[in-house]
Parts: structure tokens; sequence; C-alpha cells
């Protein structure tokens, strides 16, 4: 099993970011769960596969050719893959993993998490789709989730199809334990609106 993190290059404002970013990549090794992830060496990237690697983890970087040329690649994984764009970086990521986390990030964070988490909706995959919420970082974006769906634009349904924790722990457990939703055929029709 492996499950991909999705987080940012940077290691944010606060020392609780690269923290949660280490707990997730030793877990994850120490759970006998694989990494894959961006295949960078900086920020929460290089932290997470550092962790997973130190506790004897297998880590999958997927590094697109310019940022690699960037000498942003991490030299210490079990496996780096060079693609040719990010479109196969996420495609890749996705054939490789069994589950979705989202770290703290930026745009390309949230890109990659809106994009496999629209992709289980959309029937693609039945994998575990996730956010660590450190030190509430989400909770922001979760709030406007939710109001998604008061305003009927997205259905409870797939709403809940993203977990949500703020404990490394419980986290992986929810993702271990991940039932998808049955089919729920249209996503919003008139009928609901």
């Amino acid at each position: 099993m492996r499950f991909c993190v999705f987080c940012g290059s940077s290691a944010g404002a606060r020392p609780a970011y690269a923290a949660a970013a280490r707990a997730l990549g030793a877990a994850l090794a120490e759970a006998g769960v694989g990494l894959v992830y961006g295949g960078a060496s900086v920020g929460l990237m290089g932290a997470v596969a550092d962790a997973a690697r130190d506790a004897g983890g297998e880590v999958i970087g997927v590094l697109p050719r310019a940022l690699a040329d960037r000498e942003l690649a991490h030299p210490n994984l079990t496996q780096l893959h060079i693609v040719g764009s990010m479109h196969e970086r996420k495609a890749m990521m996705a054939e490789l993993s069994d589950g979705f986390i989202a770290l703290p990030g930026g745009i390309g964070t949230f890109e990659e998490l809106f994009e496999i988490w629209t992709w289980a909706q959309l029937g693609q995959h039945a994998k575990p789709c996730a956010v660590l919420n450190v030190d509430g970082y989400y909770d922001g974006l979760l709030a406007f989730l939710d109001h998604t769906v008061r305003e009927a634009f997205v259905k409870p349904v797939h709403r809940a199809r993203l977990l949500v924790h703020d404990d490394v722990g419980a986290l992986l457990t929810a993702m271990q334990r991940y039932e998808p939703p049955a089919s729920t055929g249209k996503w919003i029709g008139r009928s609901e609106t």
C-alpha cells in the first residue's frame, strides 16, 4: 500500500507544519505504507520524504524535468521518476497511490487535492482523499466547502469523501478503513436545485 502526500515546497510560517510532515512520513513507514510525493528535497516535501526514509520506508518521488533541472530533486529516494510535465506527474502519482493526503501547502497543493478529489466524485477512482489539518491550517477552506454544500453546489456525500483529521494516527486509521460511498448517479440535477 502507498499513500500520496501533497504538500508545500516551502516549510511555511509555523514549525508545526514541518513537524507534522515529519510525523506523517515516519508514521507511514512504521505502518508499512509507502510514500509517493512530488520528488523535491525542499520544504514540507523534503521533510516528509526524509522522515519516511529515516524510518526505513519506501519513498517514491515524481518530478517534472523542469524542476529536477533546478536541482530540487531529492537525492535519497527509493525511486525517482522524472517526467515531462505536471500532467504526467499527477497521473503517475495517482496510478502509484492507494490514497491521497494533503498537508499544508499553497496553490499547487490545493490544485492537486481538488483534482484528485474531483476524480473520485467522477468515479475515476475509489481511493480515499484526506487533509491533515495542522494547527487549523485548512479551517477556512473547510468552512468554505461546507458553504458549497449549503448552497447546493456540492452534495453532502461528495463533501464527506474528503477525510479530515488533525492527528496523524487518526488520519491513517481513517484512510486504511475507508469505504467509498455507493454511486450517487448525477451530481446535482434540476430537481435538486
